[in-house]
């Protein structure tokens, strides 16, 4: 299997993902980092691998070098990168309201996935491709992780970004649930079938 720029790229993210968390915890005794320095740091890491995950599509459609292990990678490297950052948000801060949000997120990539590898299996996978709304989300879901990162330290900012970012999260589980539905809505007809893999008339009498 030949590895191309793009998929490249879809690897970098993935590996950026256990030092955005090393950094992010880099504020403790041990290490003395100051906890802006460490926010800092998980802001240029994330923003980092949120920049890639644009450019890596930008370059396959641009030049023609998409993949089959770049189609698999990608979004596996987008909810990577969105689960792993809002779990240690939700460590750093347990507050009801950052749970409840980050498990709904999480909760719809991960139905979603679901929905997608399973109607691929029945040959309707076109059904489900990615709509403005899933992009759209992904963008706010992106801003509010970055606010969060960047005022960790909610107590002692004056502005109190924290929260900015708290409600920019709240708007994009908000779309998160609705990107869900219409998902959902394109599927059910398929799914209404009880059609299996392999079949090509829905179910048996």
């Amino acid at each position: 299997m030949r590895v191309n720029l793009p998929t490249w790229l879809t690897l970098f993210r993935v590996l950026l993902l256990p030092v955005m968390v090393v950094v992010f915890y880099s504020h403790d005794a041990v290490t003395a980092v100051p906890l802006h320095a460490a926010n800092i740091a998980a802001v240029i890491v994330f923003a980092l691998a949120s920049v890639t995950d644009w450019l890596d599509g930008w370059i396959a459609r641009r030049f023609h070098m998409e993949s089959a292990f770049g189609a698999f990678l990608d979004p596996v490297a987008d909810k990577l990168m969105i689960a792993v950052t809002l779990f240690v948000l939700v460590q750093s801060h347990p507050t009801a309201l950052l749970a409840v949000t980050s498990a709904v997120i999480v909760g719809r990539e991960i139905t979603v996935s679901a929905l997608r590898e399973w109607m691929a299996f029945v040959g309707e996978r076109k059904r489900v491709s990615v709509q403005w709304i899933g992009k759209f989300k992904t963008v706010m879901q992106i801003v509010a992780i970055l606010i969060l990162l960047w005022e960790r330290d909610k107590e002692a900012t004056f502005l109190r970004g924290w929260y900015v970012g708290e409600v920019l999260l709240v708007v994009a589980a908000i779309l998160t649930i609705w990107s869900g539905l219409a998902y959902m809505k394109a599927a059910w007809p398929v799914l209404k079938e009880g059609r299996m893999p392999g079949d090509q008339e829905g179910p048996q009498a």
